[in-house]
């Protein structure tokens, strides 16, 4: 069984422009943090200059993907059979991504291959975690 399933997946980013820019977004699912997707934005469309990291719950893109989802930052809608919009707020603004929907159904059939859904508290390490944190908060006390 795979730990990580990371995928590229062409998206369109739906701006005040006449026509969406094109952009590869890659999606991580990660056994190591079971209960969250990352999407990995390439530096050349953020305003950072640099790769930005958006981690939401993985629930939330399978739900998603069935109607529309989401509190806060991030919000998935399902669009025709073709289309999935990820909608992410940020205080510098709000980015609209479409998705083609099978390639991003398809990354969370993946991800459920490598950590079930209902199995995520099995897959974390809540003991060594706990271990690491209060290693840490002994080691401060030093």
């Amino acid at each position: 069984m795979f730990r990580t399933v990371e995928q590229s997946i062409p998206a369109e980013l739906i701006s005040g422009a006449p026509h969406p820019v094109p952009v590869t977004v890659r999606v991580v699912y990660s056994a190591d943090d079971p209960l969250a997707v990352r999407m990995v934005f390439p530096a050349a469309v953020s305003l950072s200059g640099g790769d930005v990291t958006w981690i939401f719950a993985r629930s939330l893109l399978d739900r998603g993907l069935r109607a529309p989802s989401g509190l806060g930052d991030v919000h998935i809608r399902p669009g025709d059979r073709a289309g999935t919009t990820v909608e992410l707020r940020a205080a510098q603004g709000v980015a609209l991504l479409r998705f083609a929907t099978g390639r991003l159904r398809h990354f969370l059939l993946h991800s459920y291959a490598t950590v079930p859904a209902g199995l995520e508290a099995r897959a974390l390490d809540i003991d060594g975690g706990l271990t690491a944190l209060l290693r840490g908060a002994r080691e401060g006390q030093d």
